[in-house]
């Protein structure tokens, strides 16, 4: 098949194209600047900022998967918030505008988004059909998702993918914690009993691929483990990992002064389930986490 990728550089999309040349697929990329640790087989397409998408200069494609966005991974600001929706509503807006004047447009479009749609819901089991939340994060989803959404108007298959924390070697979720576990000044935020959703880097690359190639798949779509774990028992687990004590508490007035808003992200419990990968018959390389953490760090 022939893709299409935005946000090729990160870090999902590093492993997304690897993995799709690797089984025979062709693959175009639209960036702001050539990436340099990509497959050289990957076809570079400069986009840049403020720009409509260079779609005539794209041979013709199948899938379409936008994975660009600004790092969610930072503090709130009302300046970085104006930037992360930027790069993820209206990037996704040009970008689906783009395709609407196309000649041979592709067949689907896969767009991320993140269980972050749910907000913080407890002990509640989310599924695709569950309502959104109403914090930042689940605002910013519930557009992101529909520009995306207005492809259907012209005729694709539309997937927004709900991506939960990704566990996997050199990015990710991890980087970030590792170091303190590995010091042994790892531990629970909070009281720990908050819900984690989590995916394995390859689960989630196999689930983009297996979209792609489902007919039968449309609508949004929880990139997540079938287990999701309490906060505490995700602590123990790494910390088992890397071989330390995982039993210090992070208090929650600490993390919200050290992160602002975003803390809230963190400390929210979100619940969800593949129910409809699951039901399509899509089988997870990683459903427990101890393995999916072992292999992300060892």
């Amino acid at each position: 098949m022939n893709y299409l990728i935005t946000g090729a550089s990160g870090f999902i999309g590093k492993h997304l194209v690897t993995y799709l040349i690797s089984q025979g697929n062709s693959v175009n990329y639209l960036g702001r600047i050539r990436s340099t640790q990509l497959d050289s087989r990957a076809a570079f397409h400069w986009w840049p900022a403020g720009e409509p998408p260079p779609l005539s200069s794209v041979p013709r494609v199948d899938v379409v998967v936008n994975l660009a966005g600004e790092t969610i991974a930072q503090r709130w600001t009302e300046k970085a918030k104006r930037e992360i929706r930027a790069s993820r509503v209206e990037r996704t807006r040009a970008l689906v505008d783009g395709i609407r004047n196309m000649r041979h447009k592709p067949a689907t479009l896969i767009s991320a988004s993140a269980v972050g749609y749910y907000g913080n819901r407890g002990d509640e089991v989310l599924t695709e059909d569950s309502a959104p939340g109403s914090d930042f994060l689940a605002d910013l989803c519930v557009e992101w998702e529909r520009e995306a959404q207005r492809a259907g108007e012209i005729g694709l298959r539309v997937i927004p993918i709900r991506i939960a924390m990704v566990l996997g070697k050199g990015g990710g979720a991890l980087p970030q914690m590792l170091q303190p576990f590995r010091w042994g000044l790892g531990g629970k935020f909070g009281d720990g009993r908050q819900w984690m959703s989590w995916i394995h880097v390859r689960d989630l690359i196999r689930l983009i691929v297996f979209a792609a190639e489902t007919p039968a798949i449309s609508g949004p779509l929880n990139a997540s483990s079938p287990n999701p774990v309490r906060n505490a028992e995700f602590a123990e687990e790494l910390g088992r990992a890397v071989h330390r004590p995982a039993k210090l508490t992070i208090p929650r007035f600490a993390m919200k002064l050290a992160l602002g808003e975003m803390a809230e992200s963190i400390l929210a419990s979100t619940r969800a389930i593949p129910k409809a990968a699951q039901q399509a018959g899509f089988a997870f390389e990683f459903p427990e986490l101890g393995a999916a953490l072992r292999e992300a760090v060892g």
